[in-house]
């Protein structure tokens, strides 16, 4: 007679352990046509463990940790053909940035020849109004104007962050305060602050990143801030309190990690406004006219008459560069976007499987809706 242990262990729809690892059910140790796991199921390792009353125990087995999948939308961000096609363009402004001494030698600031002479084997892209060559001029701009661009886009993402989260989770006085500060600076003519910024301040590149930062924060701020109120809800944030972690690491450690889409996309879009504000500033002259970036070569083509004369390649290759890091950027945001929004995934994926089918879709940001042919 079998006693109870034994009839559970060989019993004979009973999955045997593996020799290899003593209480663990292995795939091998199950016999064909009497699996435990059905069918369309993931099977899992279970360990069994006898109690001395002799009733049988089954709990899962010691696995590894699973990876977190918060960054999973990365991997697939890397797939979309719009975000390849941003990366390309970005990426290969910042290698002419940095290679500038070996793409084009020699100083930037040097005369070298007569004044807005047109492209030609010698100056590749002419030369503007005081003689000096725009091509040189065009890849050493890319230093500069890169820097400040993406110097203000962190430092406005990292202001925006701190000051939105802050708000959304601590609630009460300093939410006021926080929210208060925000919407002044919201309703705050953003360009006229600006510029008055930078005309008394010292001309110079920290100055301009500085004034940016200071002055296009705030809407982040607000964004983050809704977002941070919506997540403090979320039960893995009352778990987190229940344990006695600190607010601060609740905020960095546990809501963070769920706002990097929006982190990185507030990124890229600060990144774009920085290098089209500081870009503007420079061309009207409040920035320092010695530097040389791709508004300080649009200054000096105003400057010196290049549409008047005629001379289009003093400003447009300066301007072409700003107008293609800024699509490149935008169509990393957009396909980001596209990663991001449940929406837009699952209008994405509602089209993939109506494709070829008889139905007719309406072209709409809102909720797909299908319509019978008449």
């Amino acid at each position: 007679m079998k006693t109870p242990n034994q009839s559970t262990q060989t019993g004979e729809n009973s999955p045997t352990p593996d020799p290899k690892n003593s209480g663990v059910i292995s795939p091998e140790g199950i016999e064909a046509g009497n699996s435990p796991v059905e069918p369309g199921q993931q099977y899992q390792p279970v360990e069994i463990e006898t109690l001395p009353s002799g009733q049988m125990v089954v709990t899962p087995a010691n696995l590894p940790a699973p990876s977190r999948q918060r960054l999973v939308w990365l991997s697939t961000l890397l797939k979309n053909p719009k975000a390849l096609l941003g990366f390309g363009i970005v990426s290969f402004f910042i290698l002419m940035a940095l290679f500038a001494p070996f793409i084009a030698p020699g100083d930037p600031n040097e005369f070298v020849g007569i004044p807005n002479q047109p492209p030609s084997t010698e100056h590749w892209l002419g030369t503007e109004g005081q003689g000096k060559d725009v091509y040189r001029q065009t890849i050493w701009g890319a230093q500069s104007s890169l820097t400040i661009g993406f110097a203000t886009g962190f430092l406005i993402t990292v202001v925006s962050s701190l000051i939105g989260m802050s708000a959304g989770f601590f609630r009460g006085r300093i939410d006021d305060v926080l929210t208060l500060l925000t919407n002044l600076f919201l309703v705050i003519p953003g360009l006229p602050l600006l510029i008055i910024l930078s005309a008394y301040l010292q001309p110079s590149n920290a100055t301009i990143i500085l004034a940016l930062a200071f002055t296009g924060w705030a809407f982040g701020a607000r964004v983050k801030r809704a977002q941070t109120l919506s997540l403090r809800e979320k039960d893995f944030v009352a778990a987190a309190r229940v344990s006695g972690e600190s607010s601060f690491r609740i905020i960095f450690r546990e809501i963070l990690p769920n706002m990097t889409s929006l982190i990185m996309g507030s990124f890229i879009s600060s990144t774009t406004y920085a290098i089209g504000a500081a870009t503007a500033l420079s061309f009207i002259g409040l920035g320092n006219v010695s530097d040389v970036t791709w508004g300080t070569n649009l200054y000096w083509a105003q400057n010196g008459g290049a549409i008047l004369q005629n001379a289009w390649w003093a400003f447009v290759p300066s301007g072409l560069c700003v107008a293609l890091v800024a699509f490149g950027l935008s169509f990393i945001n957009y396909a980001l976007d596209e990663v991001t929004n449940p929406r837009l995934r699952a209008e994405k994926e509602l089209n993939n499987v109506l494709k070829g089918t008889t139905f007719r879709k309406t072209r709409t940001r809102a909720t797909p809706v299908l319509r019978l042919p008449k």
